[in-house]
């Protein structure tokens, strides 16, 4: 599958739905992002159950700033509309294929109990998404 043009638009109807979502936060002038883009690209390739979408960070200014991305690349990873992974950095295939083998393995079940009872002690409305 390729990739998917994120934008203000289309982010959260393409971020909140249910299954695996890779983000990659990046700009054209970014020669780490330029490193990074075609192991993004080949491993949306290898990986069609998983939805790949990039995030232009001079083109969508506000998603950057939600998301308080401070370096490019950023990965971030959403699972069933938690976010459960962002990190700066540009991953080496290995490393990019290891990480979508924990994401895969994440008991959504678990965080979702972990969750409530963290909203549940500080007092905080359940999200839903």
């Amino acid at each position: 599958m390729a990739t998917v043009e994120l934008t203000q638009d289309n982010f959260n109807e393409v971020v909140g739905t249910d299954g695996l979502i890779l983000v990659d936060f990046w700009a054209e002038w970014c020669g780490p992002c330029k490193m990074f883009g075609p192991v993004f690209e080949k491993s949306s390739e290898q990986h069609t159950d998983i939805t790949f979408g990039k995030v232009d960070t001079e083109a969508q200014v506000e998603l950057a700033q939600a998301f308080d991305i401070r370096s490019i690349p950023t990965l971030m990873a959403v699972r069933d509309g938690v976010v459960l992974y962002s990190q700066p950095g540009a991953l080496p295939a290995a490393n990019l294929e290891d990480l979508i083998g924990q994401l895969r393995a994440v008991d959504m079940e678990e965080v979702r109990a972990q969750i409530a009872a963290h909203e549940a002690e500080h007092g905080a409305e359940p999200h839903t998404h």
